[in-house]
């Protein structure tokens, strides 16, 4: 039976390199292809793929956020986070959401099939760059800080997201298919939590702390 994968991207360039290298894998199709996080939710609900392989940096929603969720839905879905960033914080970040794969996309051209086999055979797949990253932090005896503060719940980090990203009470309510009133609230409880006057304040904050990027 063929593997099916899910691919998340908001760079059409990028999905379409990944359908590249993977596509000489006979036993294994793309099944669908998401731009945000959110969307890849929904797709993920719908089709139930064996394997995501899943961008950080995404609009709406970003990658962590998105692997919380499917991880939640579809605990038996392994989730492969591609991305640029060579960070020992974020590894930990997508390790807690339910993530078991980490390739950086420098290195897909090399490790990316080998890491999806990895996955489909249901064991942790990590370049050696990030392995070697890890060991470092693990023998320097780091404990990075959280890219999220733990402060805020999952939906309020995702609230974050959106109004970082411009958008109003009512919009952010039509993306969590919430009421405005609520949104509202969450709006104001997350200003209070943090300490922050106003959507500059947050839009600094959510960039200092990588929800959305500069």
């Amino acid at each position: 039976m063929a593997v099916r994968i899910l691919l998340v991207d908001d760079h059409d360039v990028v999905r379409s390199g990944v359908r590249a290298i993977l596509g000489a894998q006979p036993e294994w199709e793309i099944c669908a292809e998401a731009a945000n996080g959110r969307e890849a939710v929904e797709q993920a609900k719908k089709l139930k793929p064996d394997v995501v392989i899943m961008d950080i940096s995404m609009p709406e929603l970003n990658g962590i956020g998105a692997t919380r969720h499917i991880m939640r839905e579809l605990p038996k879905t392994e989730v492969l986070i591609l991305t640029m960033y060579e960070s020992e914080r974020l590894v930990r970040e997508v390790l807690d959401a339910g993530a078991r794969g980490y390739v950086l996309k420098s290195d897909a051209m090399r490790d990316l099939v080998s890491a999806v086999d990895l996955l489909t055979q249901h064991k942790p797949a990590f370049t050696s760059k990030v392995s070697e990253m890890m060991l470092r932090g693990y023998l320097n005896g780091a404990a990075p800080k959280c890219a999220h503060d733990s402060r805020l719940s999952a939906r309020e980090q995702e609230i974050v997201q959106l109004l970082a990203e411009g958008k109003s009470n009512k919009e952010v309510a039509l993306a969590l298919s919430i009421s405005v009133k609520t949104a509202e609230t969450h709006r104001r409880r997350i200003m209070t939590k943090l300490n922050l006057r106003s959507v500059g304040e947050l839009v600094r904050y959510a960039v200092r702390n990588g929800i959305v990027e500069a």
